[in-house]
């Protein structure tokens, strides 16, 4: 098991505490609220708080851009995002430790078939603002424009938009409720969630990091977290 030196632990706990950024905007790896958060990110910022043997802060937002903010100004010394050009600037990743899938939701007639058939003119897709679909679909569409809201479903609803963008489990449900939708089943992305820590940080620390992301999905961390928070263990990414 991979052990914290003291440097590590000053380095990345330099307050005492390990004060992690979760985002509870993201099912699939955080729920709760803010006093009693769960999920597979608060499970694995726990266990790395352990190995640092000091105490876990969790920092709770409803939003992937506000958790990357709180990283990104030194308010978190741990954050839980996916691996975007945008963020790798600023925050230091590890592998990932879940993979997830980023799929698109659309009316039940509506011509579009598979993920590109939506990047053509005329097509407005809905995302929620600074998420990791919003970050890969600026980058990456040529003719479709994105439209931003809080909640991409929200605005895809409240605009009678073409496309609503969204990862896969929260859209398969967002669609079996409303009976003139269907999913296009096809993903549009792999979203790679991982751990991160500021680049300021020493590379001794983001090291550990790296290595206990390892040991966790190899141990079986990851898939029981990912069970106890009522996911799929077949979300727990591949080894590095």
């Amino acid at each position: 098991m991979t052990i914290a030196t003291t440097d590590v632990i000053g380095d990345l706990a330099p307050t005492g505490v390990l004060r992690a950024s979760i985002n509870l905007g993201n099912p699939v790896l955080a729920h709760g609220t803010e006093r009693e958060p769960g999920g597979v990110t608060v499970a694995i910022a726990g266990e790395i708080a352990a190995r640092l043997d000091v105490p876990v802060e969790y920092l709770c937002f409803d939003a992937a851009r506000k958790s990357y903010e709180a990283m990104a100004t030194g308010r978190a010394d741990l954050c839980f995002l996916a691996v975007e050009p945008a963020r790798e600037a600023d925050v230091a990743f590890t592998a990932p430790y879940v993979v997830i899938e980023g799929v698109y939701a659309v009316p039940r007639d509506s011509t579009i078939v598979t993920a590109a058939d939506v990047d053509r003119p005329g097509v407005r897709i809905g995302v929620k603002r600074g998420s990791a679909y919003d970050l890969f679909l600026t980058r990456t569409l040529r003719h479709a424009a994105l439209v931003r809201g809080d909640e991409g479903v929200d605005v895809f609803l409240a605009e009678g938009l073409e496309v609503a963008a969204g990862i896969r489990q929260p859209m398969t449900g967002f669609v079996a409720d409303r009976p003139g939708l269907r999913l296009v089943e096809e993903r549009f992305m792999e979203i790679r969630q991982a751990v991160g820590t500021t680049r300021k940080r020493r590379p001794e620390t983001v090291a550990f990091l790296r290595a206990v992301v390892e040991e966790l999905k190899a141990g079986g961390f990851v898939a029981a977290a990912l069970r106890d928070s009522g996911q799929s263990e077949t979300l727990v990414a591949p080894p590095a």
